[in-house]
């Protein structure tokens, strides 16, 4: 690049790879958009080559094709790189089949907002030159049968720039864009490097970055023994004996004050492997025992001690559960007590200062026993209501069968009497006969 294109440009760093197995650097050079009198008018000795800058990470690859739109399919490649310094954002390198694609798709998304309910806009640059190991202007050159990915890992169809186009994650893992745009997660479909990073890790109590412990029991997170010493701190304080080192991944016990890790997660694919795993037969290597030349026997071997490891952990994790629970019923209570111990200090702290609550006090306790007294009484009155009640109810049942025991007598005596007219008066008819 002469000086006449470079007064005219910006430099940009960027990288690109997973920084734990390889990092790829390189220099890319955008061309300014800063023509205040033809704001609409392009540079001149621009490609087909454009890059997006500062997409924001929580936009993933599927959401960059969908804000797309109808020009994925005029995109031969798109490559995804970090900018130095910009940890919140990635930008995103995209070359076109044809000049008039990149110009249409500079004019319809520069300073376009990727979404309305958010801030961030798309800044479009035209790229004047990238510099970086297999760059994307290189690769045209290079046949398909040489490249280190072929094919797409999720169709396994072969990647051809000509029929589709190629997206390249952060991670230098390719996929077709038809295929990535369905994986809606911000990881790498092969990998699972995500491109929104965790922050770095501190202690929570003095904020140190080194020798961090992070309990497994709770998640605290606190500096050694060669620091503060706060995750000791914290052990002594709750009990939690098992503590996860965070640059090693290995689990130590304080209790025991040794390390009882037997799987680490591997920094490489993220997976559980065994640690320090050996032959017991060959200190040398397993090269000459049964396990090298068995694979059977070394998977079933494996498996076994894998299971016989997870019940391990199973069964530790639930005891210190069950220890913790009692542990912290203890605190509950411990905490309870003492809050009613001060509720109650506190009110006869304020009554012992304040007189006239003295004399309020006084008053409500004798309001009180009045109270109670009253209470008492009612409940007397209304036990010999109920007693006077059934008592009552008693005499007026007894009542009522003496009227009807009467009226019955009455009745009886009528029906008697009425014999005995009827008697006489048939007496003195038979002595009136001649």
């Amino acid at each position: 690049m002469d000086s006449g294109d470079s007064s005219m440009s910006k430099v940009f760093h960027f990288s690109s790879g997973n920084p734990r197995i390889e990092e790829t650097r390189g220099v890319m050079h955008l061309f300014c958009n800063e023509q205040p009198s033809f704001p609409s008018q392009l540079p001149v000795g621009r490609k087909p080559l454009l890059c997006v800058l500062s997409v924001p990470n929580h936009m993933t690859y599927a959401d960059f094709c969908q804000f797309c739109g109808s020009f994925v399919q005029h995109m031969l490649e798109m490559r995804i790189v970090r900018n130095d310094g910009m940890e919140d954002c990635y930008s995103i390198l995209i070359r076109f089949d044809e000049q008039k694609a990149a110009d249409t798709f500079h004019k319809h998304f520069s300073g376009r907002k990727f979404s309305s309910l958010e801030d961030e806009t798309c800044n479009v640059f035209f790229a004047a030159d990238v510099h970086y190991t297999g760059s994307i202007e290189r690769t045209q050159s290079i046949p398909a049968s040489s490249t280190e990915q072929p094919f797409c890992p999720v169709c396994l169809e072969r990647l051809d720039q000509d029929t589709s186009g190629i997206l390249t994650t952060i991670c230098n893992h390719s996929f077709h864009c038809s295929c990535i745009s369905k994986w809606t997660d911000s990881s790498c479909p092969v990998c699972r490097y995500c491109q929104q990073q965790p922050g770095n890790s501190t202690c929570s109590i003095c904020q140190s970055p080194e020798n961090l412990w992070m309990c497994v029991i709770c998640g605290f997170v606190g500096c050694g023994r060669y620091k503060e010493a706060h995750a000791i701190r914290h052990w002594k304080e709750t009990q939690h004996c098992y503590a996860l080192e965070l640059e090693t991944r290995r689990v130590w016990d304080y209790s025991g004050d040794n390390y009882v890790h037997r799987l680490i997660q591997s920094k490489t694919d993220g997976k559980l492997v065994e640690l320090n795993h050996h032959c017991h037969h060959d200190n040398d290597g397993c090269c000459s025992c049964e396990c090298a030349t068995d694979p059977g026997f070394s998977e079933t071997l494996v498996n076994s001690k894998v299971e016989a490891i997870v019940n391990e952990y199973n069964e530790l994790l639930t005891s210190q559960l069950e220890n913790q629970k009692m542990y912290f019923e203890s605190l509950l209570q411990g905490v309870e007590e003492e809050t009613d111990r001060d509720i109650k200090e506190a009110v006869e702290k304020a009554l012992c200062q304040n007189p006239r609550l003295m004399k309020l006090k006084v008053r409500l306790d004798k309001c009180i026993e009045e109270k109670k007294f009253l209470d008492d009484i009612n409940d007397n009155l209304t036990r010999n209501k109920e007693i006077w009640e059934a008592k009552i109810s008693e005499i007026e049942e007894r009542e009522k069968r003496k009227l009807k025991m009467k009226d019955e007598k009455i009745q009886e005596l009528e029906e008697q009497l009425a014999t005995l007219m009827a008697s006489i008066e048939t007496e003195n008819a038979v002595q009136e006969m001649p």
